[in-house]
Protein backbone atom coordinates (compact mmCIF):
# COMPACT_ATOMS: atom_id res chain seq x y z
CA UNK A 1 0.00 0.00 0.00
CA UNK A 2 1.41 3.68 -0.28
CA UNK A 3 1.16 5.64 2.81
CA UNK A 4 0.39 8.93 0.53
CA UNK A 5 -3.51 9.30 1.48
CA UNK A 6 -3.75 8.87 5.13
CA UNK A 7 -6.80 10.28 6.45
CA UNK A 8 -8.98 9.59 9.63
CA UNK A 9 -12.11 8.45 9.31
CA UNK A 10 -13.81 11.48 10.65
CA UNK A 11 -12.33 13.82 7.89
CA UNK A 12 -13.16 11.27 5.15
CA UNK A 13 -16.94 11.12 6.27
CA UNK A 14 -16.87 14.97 6.40
CA UNK A 15 -16.19 15.38 2.68
CA UNK A 16 -19.12 14.35 0.50
CA UNK A 17 -21.44 16.82 2.41
CA UNK A 18 -18.71 19.71 2.09
CA UNK A 19 -18.26 18.98 -1.72
CA UNK A 20 -22.13 18.72 -1.94
CA UNK A 21 -22.18 22.19 0.32
CA UNK A 22 -19.27 23.74 -2.22
CA UNK A 23 -19.90 22.19 -5.89
CA UNK A 24 -23.00 22.72 -8.38
CA UNK A 25 -22.46 18.82 -8.77
CA UNK A 26 -20.50 15.83 -7.71
CA UNK A 27 -18.95 12.98 -9.45
CA UNK A 28 -17.72 9.49 -8.73
CA UNK A 29 -16.44 6.81 -9.84
CA UNK A 30 -17.00 3.09 -9.66
CA UNK A 31 -13.83 1.00 -7.61
CA UNK A 32 -13.69 -2.19 -6.44
CA UNK A 33 -10.38 -2.79 -5.41
CA UNK A 34 -7.43 -1.05 -3.99
CA UNK A 35 -5.55 -0.42 -7.28
CA UNK A 36 -8.43 0.60 -8.94
CA UNK A 37 -9.39 3.24 -6.38
CA UNK A 38 -5.38 4.11 -6.12
CA UNK A 39 -5.77 4.99 -10.06
CA UNK A 40 -9.22 6.73 -10.27
CA UNK A 41 -8.12 9.26 -6.86
CA UNK A 42 -5.30 10.47 -8.62
CA UNK A 43 -6.67 10.75 -12.29
CA UNK A 44 -6.67 14.73 -12.89
CA UNK A 45 -7.57 16.22 -16.42
CA UNK A 46 -7.31 19.98 -17.57
CA UNK A 47 -9.95 20.83 -19.41
CA UNK A 48 -11.05 24.08 -21.07
CA UNK A 49 -14.77 25.26 -21.65
CA UNK A 50 -15.86 28.92 -22.96
CA UNK A 51 -12.55 29.80 -23.01
CA UNK A 52 -12.05 29.00 -18.91
CA UNK A 53 -9.33 26.45 -17.71
CA UNK A 54 -10.69 24.01 -15.21
CA UNK A 55 -9.19 20.84 -13.56
CA UNK A 56 -11.39 17.78 -13.17
CA UNK A 57 -11.18 15.02 -10.71
CA UNK A 58 -13.45 12.80 -9.41
CA UNK A 59 -14.85 13.68 -5.76
CA UNK A 60 -16.00 10.05 -4.51
CA UNK A 61 -15.58 6.47 -5.32
CA UNK A 62 -18.42 3.94 -5.78
CA UNK A 63 -17.83 0.83 -4.17
CA UNK A 64 -20.48 -0.92 -6.58
CA UNK A 65 -22.02 -4.53 -5.69
CA UNK A 66 -22.01 -5.40 -9.40
CA UNK A 67 -17.91 -4.55 -9.61
CA UNK A 68 -17.38 -6.09 -6.70
CA UNK A 69 -18.81 -9.46 -6.82
CA UNK A 70 -17.64 -9.62 -10.53
CA UNK A 71 -13.93 -8.63 -9.79
CA UNK A 72 -14.60 -11.83 -7.05
CA UNK A 73 -15.98 -13.98 -10.11
CA UNK A 74 -19.94 -13.94 -8.85
CA UNK A 75 -23.10 -12.47 -10.48
CA UNK A 76 -24.64 -9.30 -8.76
CA UNK A 77 -27.16 -10.99 -6.72
CA UNK A 78 -26.15 -10.34 -3.14
CA UNK A 79 -24.16 -13.65 -2.59
CA UNK A 80 -21.14 -12.03 -1.60
CA UNK A 81 -21.33 -11.45 1.87
CA UNK A 82 -21.02 -7.65 3.43
CA UNK A 83 -17.58 -8.74 5.59
CA UNK A 84 -16.61 -9.36 2.25
CA UNK A 85 -17.34 -6.37 1.16
CA UNK A 86 -16.25 -4.53 4.16
CA UNK A 87 -13.04 -5.70 3.50
CA UNK A 88 -12.88 -4.24 -0.07
CA UNK A 89 -14.12 -0.87 1.80
CA UNK A 90 -11.63 -1.20 4.17
CA UNK A 91 -8.91 -2.39 1.60
CA UNK A 92 -9.91 1.20 -0.13
CA UNK A 93 -9.94 3.26 2.35
CA UNK A 94 -6.56 2.57 3.49
CA UNK A 95 -4.54 3.36 0.70
CA UNK A 96 -6.94 6.69 -0.42
CA UNK A 97 -7.97 10.15 0.97
CA UNK A 98 -11.50 10.65 -1.40
CA UNK A 99 -15.40 9.94 -0.16
CA UNK A 100 -16.98 6.78 -0.40
CA UNK A 101 -20.72 6.01 -1.32
CA UNK A 102 -21.35 2.35 -0.78
CA UNK A 103 -23.79 0.19 -2.81
CA UNK A 104 -26.06 -1.56 -0.14
CA UNK A 105 -27.87 -3.87 -2.10
CA UNK A 106 -31.35 -4.06 -0.79
CA UNK A 107 -29.39 -3.11 3.01
CA UNK A 108 -30.51 -6.83 3.33
CA UNK A 109 -33.05 -7.38 6.30
CA UNK A 110 -34.30 -4.39 8.73
CA UNK A 111 -32.20 -5.83 11.73
CA UNK A 112 -29.20 -6.50 9.19
CA UNK A 113 -28.85 -3.04 8.04
CA UNK A 114 -29.28 -1.83 11.64
CA UNK A 115 -25.52 -3.74 12.40
CA UNK A 116 -24.06 -2.66 9.10
CA UNK A 117 -24.77 1.48 9.44
CA UNK A 118 -22.08 1.69 12.46
CA UNK A 119 -19.32 -0.47 10.38
CA UNK A 120 -19.83 1.95 7.60
CA UNK A 121 -19.43 5.14 9.69
CA UNK A 122 -16.83 3.60 11.94
CA UNK A 123 -14.05 3.00 9.26
CA UNK A 124 -15.25 6.77 7.26
CA UNK A 125 -17.48 5.58 4.66
CA UNK A 126 -20.02 9.16 3.78
CA UNK A 127 -23.28 7.08 2.38
CA UNK A 128 -24.98 4.45 1.51
CA UNK A 129 -27.28 3.57 -0.99
CA UNK A 130 -29.88 1.00 -0.49
CA UNK A 131 -32.49 0.03 -3.19
CA UNK A 132 -36.42 -0.79 -2.99
CA UNK A 133 -36.32 -4.32 -4.51
CA UNK A 134 -37.03 -7.87 -2.30
CA UNK A 135 -34.08 -9.17 -0.86
CA UNK A 136 -32.23 -11.22 -3.00
CA UNK A 137 -32.02 -8.66 -5.56
CA UNK A 138 -31.00 -8.70 -9.60
CA UNK A 139 -29.04 -6.48 -11.46
CA UNK A 140 -31.10 -3.44 -12.52
CA UNK A 141 -29.49 -3.55 -15.71
CA UNK A 142 -30.41 -7.42 -16.80
CA UNK A 143 -32.15 -7.62 -19.34
CA UNK A 144 -35.60 -10.37 -19.51
CA UNK A 145 -35.57 -10.08 -14.90
CA UNK A 146 -38.28 -9.67 -13.33
CA UNK A 147 -37.58 -6.61 -10.69
CA UNK A 148 -39.53 -7.19 -7.56
CA UNK A 149 -39.79 -4.07 -5.27
CA UNK A 150 -40.50 -4.00 -2.02
CA UNK A 151 -43.39 -2.13 -0.47
CA UNK A 152 -42.37 1.28 -0.03
CA UNK A 153 -43.62 1.63 3.67
CA UNK A 154 -41.98 -1.03 4.52
CA UNK A 155 -39.17 0.12 2.72
CA UNK A 156 -39.55 3.38 4.42
CA UNK A 157 -38.89 2.05 8.01
CA UNK A 158 -35.64 -0.07 7.19
CA UNK A 159 -34.52 3.59 6.67
CA UNK A 160 -36.08 5.12 9.72
CA UNK A 161 -34.35 2.49 11.38
CA UNK A 162 -31.12 3.28 9.81
CA UNK A 163 -31.29 7.40 10.88
CA UNK A 164 -32.05 5.95 14.19
CA UNK A 165 -28.92 3.83 14.70
CA UNK A 166 -26.38 6.07 13.14
CA UNK A 167 -23.99 8.14 15.35
CA UNK A 168 -22.55 10.65 12.71
CA UNK A 169 -24.09 13.68 11.75
CA UNK A 170 -22.56 13.50 8.11
CA UNK A 171 -23.06 9.58 7.02
CA UNK A 172 -26.09 9.67 4.98
CA UNK A 173 -28.73 7.10 4.49
CA UNK A 174 -29.47 7.27 0.38
CA UNK A 175 -32.77 5.73 -1.13
CA UNK A 176 -32.44 4.00 -4.49
CA UNK A 177 -36.16 4.24 -6.54
CA UNK A 178 -36.11 1.24 -8.66
CA UNK A 179 -39.69 2.21 -10.13
CA UNK A 180 -38.24 2.99 -13.70
CA UNK A 181 -36.22 -0.05 -14.13
CA UNK A 182 -39.40 -2.55 -12.70
CA UNK A 183 -41.24 -0.88 -16.08
CA UNK A 184 -43.93 0.85 -13.64
CA UNK A 185 -45.17 4.82 -14.24
CA UNK A 186 -43.51 7.47 -13.06
CA UNK A 187 -45.64 8.03 -10.51
CA UNK A 188 -44.56 5.21 -8.81
CA UNK A 189 -41.23 6.75 -7.94
CA UNK A 190 -42.47 10.09 -7.04
CA UNK A 191 -44.78 8.32 -4.95
CA UNK A 192 -42.15 6.30 -2.95
CA UNK A 193 -39.68 9.31 -2.98
CA UNK A 194 -42.55 11.18 -0.96
CA UNK A 195 -42.70 8.16 1.84
CA UNK A 196 -38.46 7.70 1.67
CA UNK A 197 -37.71 11.56 2.09
CA UNK A 198 -40.51 11.38 4.77
CA UNK A 199 -38.93 8.94 6.55
CA UNK A 200 -35.66 10.44 6.63
CA UNK A 201 -33.86 9.74 3.81
CA UNK A 202 -30.81 12.00 3.06
CA UNK A 203 -31.35 11.87 -0.74
CA UNK A 204 -32.60 10.00 -3.28
CA UNK A 205 -30.89 7.89 -6.82
CA UNK A 206 -33.65 7.38 -9.35
CA UNK A 207 -32.49 4.49 -11.73
CA UNK A 208 -33.18 4.05 -14.99
CA UNK A 209 -31.68 1.78 -17.89
CA UNK A 210 -33.30 3.49 -21.12
CA UNK A 211 -31.37 4.60 -23.29
CA UNK A 212 -32.81 8.39 -23.13
CA UNK A 213 -32.52 10.63 -20.11
CA UNK A 214 -36.20 11.69 -20.66
CA UNK A 215 -37.62 9.82 -17.87
CA UNK A 216 -35.15 10.20 -15.20
CA UNK A 217 -35.50 14.51 -16.28
CA UNK A 218 -39.16 13.82 -15.66
CA UNK A 219 -38.35 12.57 -12.46
CA UNK A 220 -36.11 15.32 -11.13
CA UNK A 221 -38.67 17.84 -12.41
CA UNK A 222 -41.07 16.07 -9.94
CA UNK A 223 -38.46 15.78 -7.04
CA UNK A 224 -38.04 19.56 -6.82
CA UNK A 225 -41.58 19.88 -6.40
CA UNK A 226 -41.64 17.28 -3.29
CA UNK A 227 -38.71 19.04 -2.02
CA UNK A 228 -40.41 22.67 -2.22
CA UNK A 229 -43.59 21.27 -0.73
CA UNK A 230 -41.62 19.31 2.10
CA UNK A 231 -39.34 22.47 2.25
CA UNK A 232 -36.20 20.63 2.21
CA UNK A 233 -33.40 20.60 -0.06
CA UNK A 234 -31.75 16.75 -0.27
CA UNK A 235 -29.69 15.50 -3.42
CA UNK A 236 -30.81 13.81 -6.53
CA UNK A 237 -28.40 11.23 -7.60
CA UNK A 238 -28.40 9.70 -11.11
CA UNK A 239 -26.51 6.77 -12.80
CA UNK A 240 -26.07 7.49 -16.78
CA UNK A 241 -24.93 4.18 -17.36
CA UNK A 242 -27.53 3.70 -20.19
CA UNK A 243 -28.25 7.38 -20.90
CA UNK A 244 -24.76 8.48 -21.29
CA UNK A 245 -24.84 10.86 -23.65
CA UNK A 246 -25.92 13.39 -21.37
CA UNK A 247 -23.41 15.87 -20.18
CA UNK A 248 -22.38 16.49 -16.29
CA UNK A 249 -24.08 20.36 -16.91
CA UNK A 250 -27.26 18.98 -17.94
CA UNK A 251 -27.87 16.88 -15.44
CA UNK A 252 -27.23 19.84 -12.56
CA UNK A 253 -29.25 22.12 -14.61
CA UNK A 254 -32.21 19.79 -14.23
CA UNK A 255 -31.70 19.97 -10.57
CA UNK A 256 -29.00 16.49 -10.34
CA UNK A 257 -26.33 16.99 -7.78
CA UNK A 258 -25.04 13.72 -7.40
CA UNK A 259 -23.57 11.56 -10.81
CA UNK A 260 -21.98 7.98 -10.62
CA UNK A 261 -20.00 6.46 -13.33
CA UNK A 262 -20.82 3.24 -11.66
CA UNK A 263 -18.85 0.41 -13.36
CA UNK A 264 -16.63 1.70 -15.80
CA UNK A 265 -13.52 1.10 -14.00
CA UNK A 266 -14.04 -2.24 -13.97
CA UNK A 267 -15.44 -3.03 -17.63
CA UNK A 268 -12.48 -1.00 -18.71
CA UNK A 269 -10.13 -3.48 -17.06
CA UNK A 270 -11.84 -6.67 -18.48
CA UNK A 271 -11.62 -5.35 -22.33
CA UNK A 272 -7.89 -4.34 -21.87
CA UNK A 273 -7.46 -7.60 -20.39
CA UNK A 274 -9.02 -9.47 -22.68
CA UNK A 275 -7.31 -8.04 -25.26
CA UNK A 276 -3.78 -8.42 -23.63
CA UNK A 277 -4.45 -12.34 -23.38
CA UNK A 278 -5.31 -12.57 -27.38
CA UNK A 279 -2.35 -10.38 -28.42
CA UNK A 280 -0.21 -12.76 -26.08
CA UNK A 281 -1.93 -15.83 -27.77
CA UNK A 282 -1.56 -15.10 -31.06
CA UNK A 283 1.52 -13.72 -31.23
CA UNK A 284 2.97 -16.42 -28.37
CA UNK A 285 5.54 -13.82 -26.98
CA UNK A 286 4.03 -10.42 -25.08
CA UNK A 287 6.14 -7.92 -26.43
CA UNK A 288 3.51 -6.75 -28.94
CA UNK A 289 1.49 -6.51 -25.83
CA UNK A 290 3.65 -3.90 -24.51
CA UNK A 291 1.84 -1.19 -26.38
CA UNK A 292 -1.10 -1.80 -24.40
CA UNK A 293 0.00 -2.35 -20.72
CA UNK A 294 1.07 -0.41 -18.32
CA UNK A 295 5.25 -0.22 -17.82
CA UNK A 296 5.63 -2.54 -14.18
CA UNK A 297 7.48 1.10 -13.28
CA UNK A 298 4.36 2.76 -12.96
CA UNK A 299 2.30 0.42 -10.78
CA UNK A 300 5.51 0.47 -8.93
CA UNK A 301 5.01 4.74 -8.65
CA UNK A 302 1.21 3.98 -7.79
CA UNK A 303 1.39 1.69 -5.29
CA UNK A 304 4.25 3.32 -2.85
CA UNK A 305 7.02 1.13 -3.78
CA UNK A 306 9.65 3.67 -5.37
CA UNK A 307 8.70 5.92 -2.10
CA UNK A 308 9.95 2.64 -0.30
CA UNK A 309 12.71 2.36 -2.67
CA UNK A 310 13.61 6.38 -1.77
CA UNK A 311 13.42 5.84 1.99
CA UNK A 312 15.68 2.66 1.47
CA UNK A 313 18.42 4.95 -0.62
CA UNK A 314 17.77 7.54 2.13
CA UNK A 315 18.47 4.84 4.89
CA UNK A 316 21.37 3.64 3.06
CA UNK A 317 23.31 6.91 2.98
CA UNK A 318 24.23 6.61 6.92
CA UNK A 319 24.31 9.98 8.50
CA UNK A 320 27.91 10.93 10.24
CA UNK A 321 27.39 11.78 14.01
CA UNK A 322 28.92 15.45 15.45
CA UNK A 323 29.53 15.82 18.91
CA UNK A 324 30.93 19.17 20.59
CA UNK A 325 32.59 18.35 23.63
CA UNK A 326 35.31 21.73 23.35
CA UNK A 327 34.14 23.60 26.46
CA UNK A 328 35.37 23.75 29.88
CA UNK A 329 33.00 22.87 32.70
CA UNK A 330 33.64 25.49 35.68
CA UNK A 331 29.74 24.73 37.51
CA UNK A 332 31.16 21.12 37.91
CA UNK A 333 34.93 21.10 38.73
CA UNK A 334 34.40 20.27 42.03
CA UNK A 335 33.28 16.56 40.70
CA UNK A 336 35.13 16.24 37.36
CA UNK A 337 38.73 18.02 38.30
CA UNK A 338 40.08 18.80 35.20
CA UNK A 339 38.08 16.47 33.71
CA UNK A 340 35.62 17.44 30.59
CA UNK A 341 32.33 17.25 31.14
CA UNK A 342 31.59 14.23 28.34
CA UNK A 343 33.81 11.91 30.55
CA UNK A 344 32.11 11.87 33.57
CA UNK A 345 31.40 8.16 34.78
CA UNK A 346 28.04 7.17 35.15
CA UNK A 347 27.23 3.79 36.15
CA UNK A 348 31.00 2.71 35.14
CA UNK A 349 30.87 4.30 31.71
CA UNK A 350 31.76 7.80 30.33
CA UNK A 351 28.82 10.13 28.95
CA UNK A 352 30.52 9.80 25.64
CA UNK A 353 31.24 5.54 26.19
CA UNK A 354 27.44 5.42 26.86
CA UNK A 355 27.33 7.28 23.71
CA UNK A 356 29.20 5.87 20.85
CA UNK A 357 27.90 2.69 22.59
CA UNK A 358 24.27 3.64 21.68
CA UNK A 359 24.85 5.31 18.00
CA UNK A 360 26.62 2.15 17.15
CA UNK A 361 24.02 -0.32 18.06
CA UNK A 362 22.15 2.20 15.63
CA UNK A 363 24.57 1.91 12.90
CA UNK A 364 26.18 4.77 13.45
CA UNK A 365 30.21 4.32 13.13
CA UNK A 366 31.45 7.69 11.67
CA UNK A 367 31.22 9.64 14.96
CA UNK A 368 33.16 12.46 15.40
CA UNK A 369 33.69 14.02 18.69
CA UNK A 370 35.09 18.03 18.81
CA UNK A 371 37.60 18.65 21.47
CA UNK A 372 39.48 21.49 23.08
CA UNK A 373 39.34 21.90 26.60
CA UNK A 374 42.32 18.66 27.98
CA UNK A 375 41.84 17.20 24.60
CA UNK A 376 44.18 14.48 25.63
CA UNK A 377 41.86 13.14 28.29
CA UNK A 378 39.86 11.69 25.08
CA UNK A 379 41.17 8.34 24.52
CA UNK A 380 37.80 6.74 23.19
CA UNK A 381 39.14 3.96 20.34
CA UNK A 382 36.95 4.20 17.15
CA UNK A 383 36.12 7.80 17.37
CA UNK A 384 37.39 10.43 14.91
CA UNK A 385 39.07 13.65 17.27
CA UNK A 386 38.60 16.99 15.72
CA UNK A 387 40.19 19.94 17.37
CA UNK A 388 39.03 23.26 18.71
CA UNK A 389 42.13 25.19 19.70
CA UNK A 390 40.31 28.34 20.40
CA UNK A 391 37.66 26.96 22.44
CA UNK A 392 37.62 29.61 25.19
CA UNK A 393 37.34 32.29 22.76
CA UNK A 394 34.00 31.07 20.70
CA UNK A 395 30.97 28.63 21.46
CA UNK A 396 29.59 25.85 20.89
CA UNK A 397 28.44 26.35 16.95
CA UNK A 398 31.78 27.35 15.99
CA UNK A 399 32.89 23.35 17.24
CA UNK A 400 30.40 22.27 15.33
CA UNK A 401 31.32 23.97 12.16
CA UNK A 402 34.88 22.53 12.51
CA UNK A 403 33.20 19.24 10.98
CA UNK A 404 31.70 20.64 8.57
CA UNK A 405 33.40 18.54 6.15
CA UNK A 406 31.47 15.68 7.72
CA UNK A 407 28.27 17.08 7.06
CA UNK A 408 27.87 16.30 3.22
CA UNK A 409 26.26 13.38 3.62
CA UNK A 410 23.87 14.34 6.34
CA UNK A 411 24.61 14.26 10.03
CA UNK A 412 23.15 13.54 13.74
CA UNK A 413 24.20 16.52 15.76
CA UNK A 414 24.01 16.18 19.79
CA UNK A 415 25.20 17.61 23.26
CA UNK A 416 28.46 15.85 24.72
CA UNK A 417 25.85 15.85 28.30
CA UNK A 418 23.29 13.78 26.82
CA UNK A 419 22.14 10.45 27.55
CA UNK A 420 19.31 9.08 25.51
CA UNK A 421 17.36 6.01 25.08
CA UNK A 422 18.12 4.02 21.66
CA UNK A 423 14.52 4.33 20.72
CA UNK A 424 14.78 8.07 19.95
CA UNK A 425 17.66 7.55 17.32
CA UNK A 426 16.21 4.85 15.79
CA UNK A 427 13.21 7.44 15.78
CA UNK A 428 14.84 10.31 14.06
CA UNK A 429 17.17 8.03 11.33
CA UNK A 430 13.95 7.17 10.05
CA UNK A 431 12.41 10.65 9.32
CA UNK A 432 12.98 12.36 6.30
CA UNK A 433 12.64 16.25 7.20
CA UNK A 434 15.92 18.45 6.34
CA UNK A 435 16.12 19.41 9.92
CA UNK A 436 14.49 17.62 12.88
CA UNK A 437 14.71 18.85 16.14
CA UNK A 438 14.08 15.89 19.24
CA UNK A 439 11.62 18.24 21.53
CA UNK A 440 10.63 17.28 25.10
CA UNK A 441 6.95 17.69 25.88
CA UNK A 442 7.26 16.89 30.14
CA UNK A 443 9.47 19.60 30.71
CA UNK A 444 6.87 20.94 33.78
CA UNK A 445 7.47 17.18 35.79
CA UNK A 446 11.13 17.67 35.97
CA UNK A 447 11.35 18.74 39.72
CA UNK A 448 15.28 18.56 40.04
CA UNK A 449 15.26 20.86 37.28
CA UNK A 450 12.89 23.23 37.95
CA UNK A 451 15.88 26.18 38.04
CA UNK A 452 17.32 25.01 35.01
CA UNK A 453 17.64 27.16 32.07
CA UNK A 454 16.27 25.39 29.49
CA UNK A 455 16.40 25.71 25.90
CA UNK A 456 13.13 26.71 25.49
CA UNK A 457 11.23 26.46 22.05
CA UNK A 458 7.35 27.36 20.78
CA UNK A 459 5.69 25.07 17.88
CA UNK A 460 2.82 25.93 16.01
CA UNK A 461 0.77 22.97 17.42
CA UNK A 462 1.29 24.01 20.72
CA UNK A 463 1.73 21.55 23.87
CA UNK A 464 1.57 17.90 23.28
CA UNK A 465 0.34 14.97 25.15
CA UNK A 466 2.69 14.09 28.00
CA UNK A 467 1.51 10.65 27.84
CA UNK A 468 3.01 9.52 25.07
CA UNK A 469 6.26 7.84 25.36
CA UNK A 470 7.86 8.86 21.95
CA UNK A 471 5.23 9.72 18.75
CA UNK A 472 7.00 11.56 15.56
CA UNK A 473 5.03 14.53 14.61
CA UNK A 474 4.14 17.02 11.72
CA UNK A 475 4.62 20.23 13.79
CA UNK A 476 7.25 22.69 13.59
CA UNK A 477 9.84 24.98 15.38
CA UNK A 478 8.63 28.88 15.24
CA UNK A 479 11.07 30.22 18.35
CA UNK A 480 13.93 28.52 20.01
CA UNK A 481 15.61 30.58 23.38
CA UNK A 482 16.85 30.24 26.69
CA UNK A 483 15.07 33.11 27.56
CA UNK A 484 11.30 31.59 27.23
CA UNK A 485 9.34 31.87 30.47
CA UNK A 486 7.70 28.17 31.11
CA UNK A 487 4.11 29.44 30.38
CA UNK A 488 5.19 30.72 26.81
CA UNK A 489 7.29 28.15 25.89
CA UNK A 490 5.36 24.19 24.36
CA UNK A 491 8.87 21.92 24.46
CA UNK A 492 12.59 21.83 25.97
CA UNK A 493 15.35 20.91 22.85
CA UNK A 494 16.99 18.04 24.36
CA UNK A 495 20.44 18.78 22.67
CA UNK A 496 19.54 16.20 19.66
CA UNK A 497 18.87 16.98 15.93
CA UNK A 498 19.01 15.14 12.35
CA UNK A 499 20.30 17.40 9.33
CA UNK A 500 19.84 16.15 5.94
CA UNK A 501 22.31 16.46 3.18
CA UNK A 502 20.09 19.47 1.94
CA UNK A 503 19.93 20.72 5.46
CA UNK A 504 23.79 20.38 6.44
CA UNK A 505 24.04 22.13 3.02
CA UNK A 506 21.73 25.42 4.06
CA UNK A 507 23.08 25.35 7.73
CA UNK A 508 26.83 26.05 6.13
CA UNK A 509 25.84 28.36 3.57
CA UNK A 510 23.75 30.70 6.56
CA UNK A 511 26.72 29.82 9.23
CA UNK A 512 29.28 31.10 6.28
CA UNK A 513 27.15 34.49 5.29
CA UNK A 514 26.50 35.03 9.09
CA UNK A 515 30.05 35.17 9.72
CA UNK A 516 30.67 37.73 7.28
CA UNK A 517 28.06 40.30 8.09
CA UNK A 518 26.97 39.21 11.37
CA UNK A 519 28.74 41.81 13.77
CA UNK A 520 27.95 42.34 17.24
CA UNK A 521 25.18 40.65 19.79
CA UNK A 522 23.91 37.47 17.45
CA UNK A 523 20.39 36.30 18.97
CA UNK A 524 21.00 35.39 22.47
CA UNK A 525 24.90 35.21 22.35
CA UNK A 526 26.81 38.57 22.97
CA UNK A 527 28.56 38.21 19.46
CA UNK A 528 28.45 35.65 16.64
CA UNK A 529 31.84 34.32 17.82
CA UNK A 530 30.09 33.02 21.18
CA UNK A 531 27.26 31.92 19.79
CA UNK A 532 25.49 28.39 20.59
CA UNK A 533 23.85 26.30 18.47
CA UNK A 534 19.90 27.39 19.61
CA UNK A 535 20.95 31.02 17.73
CA UNK A 536 21.64 29.20 14.54
CA UNK A 537 18.50 27.21 15.12
CA UNK A 538 16.84 30.61 15.47
CA UNK A 539 18.28 32.25 12.51
CA UNK A 540 17.22 29.40 10.06
CA UNK A 541 13.89 29.55 11.83
CA UNK A 542 13.90 33.30 11.03
CA UNK A 543 14.99 33.03 7.78
CA UNK A 544 12.13 30.85 6.51
CA UNK A 545 13.81 27.66 7.09
CA UNK A 546 11.54 25.04 8.57
CA UNK A 547 12.71 22.85 11.06
CA UNK A 548 10.61 19.83 12.07
CA UNK A 549 10.31 18.37 15.41
CA UNK A 550 10.29 14.75 17.04
CA UNK A 551 8.70 14.79 20.13
CA UNK A 552 9.52 12.86 22.99
CA UNK A 553 8.17 12.70 26.56
CA UNK A 554 11.48 11.23 28.70
CA UNK A 555 13.97 8.47 27.36
CA UNK A 556 16.70 10.98 28.03
CA UNK A 557 18.75 13.33 30.56
CA UNK A 558 20.93 16.06 30.31
CA UNK A 559 23.84 16.26 33.12
CA UNK A 560 23.94 19.43 34.61
CA UNK A 561 24.75 18.74 38.36
CA UNK A 562 24.88 16.40 40.96
CA UNK A 563 21.39 15.89 40.93
CA UNK A 564 21.56 14.66 37.13
CA UNK A 565 24.48 12.66 37.73
CA UNK A 566 22.73 10.76 40.75
CA UNK A 567 19.37 10.45 38.54
CA UNK A 568 21.22 9.23 35.58
CA UNK A 569 23.47 6.72 37.75
CA UNK A 570 19.50 5.20 38.99
CA UNK A 571 17.40 5.06 35.78
CA UNK A 572 20.79 3.08 34.12
CA UNK A 573 21.49 0.84 37.06
CA UNK A 574 17.18 -0.26 36.96
CA UNK A 575 17.49 -0.29 33.47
Amino acid sequence: MTLRYLISPEERRKKLKRALESKRIVRGIEVHNALSALIANDIKVEVENTGTKKTNEFDFFWESSLTDSASKGYPDIEIISFDSRLKTISEIIEVTNKPIIVDGDTGGDIHHFEYLIPKLERIGVSAVIIEDKIFPKRNSLESGTIQEQEEPEKFAEKISTGKKIQRTEDFMIIARIESLIAGKPLEDAVNRARIYLAAGADGIMIHSKSSSPEEVMKFAEEYRKICREMNIKKPLVSVPTTYNSIYESELAENGFNIVIYANHMLRAAYKAMETTGKIILENERSLEADSHIAPVSEIFEKVGFLDIKEKDRMMSVIPSVIIPAAGENPELRHILGDLPKALIKIHGKTILEHQTSRLKEAGLNDINVVVGYNKDKFDIRDVNYLINESYSENGILHSLMLAKDKMKKGFIYMNSDLLFDKKLIREILERKEDIILVIDNSYLYHKHEIDKKLDAVITKKGKGACYQRLRSSDDEILMISRNLSKELMTHEYIGMAKFSPAGAESLIKIYEDCKLKCAGKFHESESFEKAMDIDMLQELVERGFKISVLETSGGWIEIHNEKDIKLAEDVLKSS
